[in-house]
């Protein structure tokens, strides 16, 4: 007994495993694309099947698509979603354009699903046809991009969810040092005071802010060419079809997708760019953050150590007892490879041509992994570190009274001028402005403290 099938398509015989549910196309794609070694995207997979059932549920009418077949189709479909068959998405994220290889590859497994629960056998391809029936009205063209944003939209909530975590922990730390004074530093240089908690409340609003900007993409991904079939203009599709699976895809992901221009969307991305943008712009302001706290945790004694980070493992094979702000480190590189996928988005944006951007399977993946990337990335660094994080009160202090950048909040009290002069004393001497402010007798360093705070809060003494 073989251990292989001979299956034959419009280019002649080639042989296909023989325990596999995928078909000749797919084997196919196997050979000529032993590239990345990465399979698809499980959410792709899923979305590629949902589309898959939402056309066959559309086309089930008089003289399109026969109730046992789509039956068959549909369940089929199901399985797949249940978790069945998962193993039988095999061709390389890096492929033909488009994604012909892949749309096949969901055609051949569905097909021979659905052939062998009729009775028939895999290879067969009847009465179920990859082509003919399970891809009905449709083509690669406007499958792919359509399973890319439903993809996406799964991902969505995952990512929204981990900024809102991060954005709760910094919540939490504003709200807990909500007076504890520290030195601000512009040019990172001593400057007016401030405190930890607005220092990290206002990490948490503009994580928010990102948020906000990455949810506003939700209808834009929602607008899909579905129907479009293979230039847009809706070739051999069933009556009102893009209508009509559009109502079958909202229903199967809860989502409100929408027929958008149906050439439109095939020619142009702009959608998937524009939410690229926004990803782009939240790993900007991740690389930020990331970077003040491993400066604030600095040190501990040689740096500033106003914070301190979870040990989650050695820091070093020679230095004993270092240990290092791994997870934010971690953040960091993800952040630059999230940086990286949105300029090769931006690439694959402007290389389409005429009605379609072929550049879509490797376009589709490197948002997937953005998203991806990101949700892990945030939520370990605020798992293992950000929860655990602890202000280091009596540093800040000692940072802040040592800071000349406290003569500042005399200017409206004595003249810019007078002040400079205590500024300078303070750096020429090394005593703490208080100290030079009270052997002044402008007033007592108590005094001069609640000024510090009230200036830390923003408001007059």
């Amino acid at each position: 007994m073989t251990d292989y099938r001979i299956e034959k398509d419009s280019l002649g015989e080639f042989k296909v495993p023989g325990d596999a549910w995928y078909g000749i196309q797919t084997a196919r794609a196997l050979a000529n694309f032993a590239i990345s070694g990465r399979k698809p995207d499980i959410d792709f997979i899923r979305a590629h099947v949902q589309v898959k059932l939402a056309a066959a549920r559309a086309n089930t009418q008089p003289g399109w698509l026969e109730t046992g077949v789509s039956d068959a189709i549909a369940n089929a479909c199901l399985r797949i979603l249940n978790g069945e068959f998962l193993d039988q998405f095999v061709v390389d994220r890096f492929q033909a354009g488009a994604g012909t290889s892949h749309n096949m590859n969901s055609n051949e497994v569905i097909a021979n699903i659905a052939n062998v629960a009729l009775g028939g056998c895999r290879g067969g391809y009847a009465p179920v046809h990859p082509n003919d029936h399970v891809n009905m009205g449709q083509s690669t063209n406007d499958t792919i991009p359509t399973a890319i944003r439903v993809a996406l939209l799964a991902k969505l909530p995952r990512l929204l969810d981990a900024v809102e975590q991060m954005a709760m922990q910094f919540d939490r730390l504003a709200e807990q040092e909500h007076d504890t004074v520290k030195s601000g530093r512009t040019h990172l240089q001593d400057a007016v005071p401030t405190t930890i908690g607005r220092e990290f409340a206002a990490y948490s609003w503009i994580l928010r802010r990102c948020a906000r900007q990455l949810s506003e993409m939700r209808p834009l991904l929602c607008a899909t060419g579905l129907g479009g079939s293979a230039a847009g203009t809706g070739l051999n599709t069933s009556p009102d079809y893009p209508q009509r699976v559009a109502r079958e895809l909202s229903e199967l992901t809860a989502e409100n997708i929408t027929v958008g221009d149906l050439i439109a969307q095939m020619q142009s991305v702009f959608d998937l760019q524009a939410l690229s943008s926004a990803i782009r712009g939240l790993a900007l302001e991740l690389t930020r953050i990331a970077n003040d706290l491993r400066l604030l945790a600095s040190g501990p004694r040689t740096g500033l150590g106003e914070i301190t980070l979870p040990a989650v493992q050695p820091g070093s094979s020679i230095m004993p007892g270092k240990i290092n702000p791994v997870m934010f480190e971690m953040l960091n590189q993800v952040c630059y490879q999230v940086l990286g996928q949105d300029a090769a988005v931006g690439f694959m944006t402007q290389a389409g041509q005429l009605e379609l951007n072929v550049m879509m399977p490797a376009l589709g993946s490197a948002l997937f992994d953005a998203m991806d990337w990101l949700t892990n990335a945030i939520r370990a660094a605020t798992d293992k570190n950000l929860k655990g994080l602890i202000v280091n009160r009596d540093r800040c202090e000692n940072f802040i009274h040592d800071s000349v950048g406290l003569a500042t909040l005399l200017n409206t009290r004595i003249g810019y001028v007078r002040a400079a002069e205590i500024a300078k004393e303070s750096t020429a001497t090394g005593k703490p402005v208080r100290e030079i402010v009270a052997a002044r007798g402008l007033m007592s360093e108590t005094e001069f403290n609640r000024l510090v705070l009230a200036a830390a809060h923003g408001i007059d003494a």
